[in-house]
């Protein structure tokens, strides 16, 4: 008798073609998200020898000179960070994919030359002792992220709005000065950034369905380092003030 009257054979046919669409669709993912930690760590990686190399030096390094003058070019190396990333987010749209990569290495050095002052008020030891700790928790956050099936969707609004608040106590400590407010925002940091990793491997692994075999892809995995490596440099910097021994 023809197979094709058999509905058992059928079903099987069924089974063996949606059994090989889900591997390819698993496959697909773990490159998918191979790819944006790859540029995430990369990112991570450059932006700290960046710090490094632009701190040698001490009091008598590029940064510190820099930066104890004062004036626009400091101002610069502060604020270029917040506008690669505004015109990541905002014109991704418009960028194509090589440009995408490029924004984002740039990015990573400019945020290296930002953050090279960790290198002048915190000893190496610490630096290094939070870098591992960071690593070792962002790992662990990451992978429960992107194994749970809990939706951690309903987190997003309320760990931004968080972030929001943070940056404002933030903007006000500037003029207040004040310890016990630098610890209570330190120690906030380091939890919101903490869930945000969570939140933002779930959401980055969601959006694979969304353009995977797309002209997006590329733009997707860029834009989802770029979130992570946010993640990791925040809970890290928020963390080395937390418990940073200082020169």
């Amino acid at each position: 008798m023809a197979d094709w009257s058999d509905p058992r054979a059928t079903a099987a046919r069924y089974g063996a073609q949606a059994g090989t669409q889900d591997a390819a669709f698993d496959a697909g993912l773990r490159s998918y998200m191979l790819s944006v930690y790859n540029y995430m760590a990369s990112g991570v990686l450059l932006t700290g020898i960046v710090a490094m190399l632009f701190s040698r030096g001490g009091i008598e390094s590029p940064a510190a000179t820099i930066l104890m003058a004062g004036g626009p070019l400091a101002w610069l190396i502060m604020l270029a960070p917040l506008g690669f990333v505004m015109v990541l987010s905002f014109g991704i749209n418009k960028l194509s994919t090589g440009a995408a990569q490029a924004l984002f290495w740039a990015f990573a050095v400019v945020m290296g030359l930002s953050m090279s002052t960790i290198f002048l008020r915190f000893t190496g030891a610490s630096i290094a002792t939070t870098f591992f700790a960071t690593t070792a928790a962002y790992v662990g956050l990451s992978l429960y992220g992107y194994t749970t099936k809990k939706d951690l969707s309903g987190f997003g609004t309320f760990l931004i709005m968080g972030v929001v608040g943070l940056l404002v106590a933030s903007v006000l400590n500037i003029f207040l000065q004040s310890s016990g407010l630098n610890f209570a925002i330190s120690a906030i940091g380091v939890l919101l950034f903490a869930g945000l990793t969570a939140y933002d491997t779930q959401r980055i692994k969601s959006m694979y369905a969304y353009v995977a075999g797309t002209d997006m892809m590329g733009k997707t995995v860029i834009m989802g380092a770029l979130s992570l490596y946010l993640d990791f440099v925040n809970m890290f910097t928020f963390l080395l003030n937390f418990m940073g021994s200082r020169e």
